[in-house]
Parts: structure tokens; C-alpha cells; sequence
């Protein structure tokens, strides 16, 4: 199973941008597809992203479209999320996930493997 570990969360001003980072050690990472989800306070885990191992089929939440973006870097082991124009509404804890099966799925049961989340809080 991979092991994720997310960084890169914290507090940031309305219109700002921060990057996740997601770093993953165990089986070979560039097989899996990757995915980001997001619990806000009080909300279900739900889907912000995903990625097939090559980047070339990718998935956005509408919530997320045009503002996020979902990238890796297979060399490294890690995969990343660029937010940017950040709203008070995306203060969540942000979690990466990992899939062996393939796909961009927006479903959280299709992902295995968890990190432990890092929080994002974005004020206004």
C-alpha cells in the first residue's frame, strides 16, 4: 500500500493561491492514479481532482474549474494541487488519495490508499 503525505496547507488571504504537495513512498507511485478531496467543516470528504498516472486524463470538481490544478511529478514521487483565487468557501482539510485501478474517478471509494490531510483556510 502507499504511504501519502500531504504539506503545503495554510492560512491564506481571499484571491490568493497555495500549492499542495502530496509525497508518496512504497510501491512504484507512477501506476497509480492520484486524486485530491477536501472535508470542509462540518461537510462530506468530497472530490476536488484527479489525475491518471500520466497526466494525461485529468478530472476537476466544477466548484474547483479554471482555479485549481492537478499535476505530478513521477520522478519524485509527488503529485501536486495549485490553488489559486482561493474563496473562503475552499477552507477544508485537503487530502490526496491513491487508486490502482486506473481512471479519474470521482468517487472516494475507489481510492485505497490515504494521506493524513493538511488544512487549508482561506479568509476573507
Amino acid at each position: 500500500q502507499v504511504h501519502l503525505v500531504e504539506s503545503g496547507g495554510g492560512l491564506v488571504q481571499a484571491g490568493g493561491s497555495l500549492r499542495l504537495s502530496c509525497a508518496a513512498s512504497g510501491p512504484s507511485f507512477n501506476v497509480y492514479t492520484v486524486g485530491w478531496f477536501r472535508q470542509g467543516p462540518g461537510k462530506e470528504r468530497e472530490f476536488v481532482a484527479a489525475s491518471t498516472w500520466s497526466g494525461a486524463s485529468t478530472n476537476y470538481a466544477d466548484s474547483v474549474k479554471g482555479r485549481f490544478t492537478i499535476s505530478r511529478d513521477n520522478a519524485k514521487n509527488t503529485a501536486y494541487l495549485q490553488m489559486s483565487s482561493l474563496k473562503p468557501e475552499d477552507t477544508a482539510v485537503y487530502y490526496c488519495a491513491t487508486s490502482y485501478s486506473g481512471g479519474v474517478s470521482n468517487n472516494k471509494n475507489y481510492y485505497d490508499s490515504w494521506g493524513q490531510g493538511t488544512p487549508v483556510t482561506v479568509s476573507s
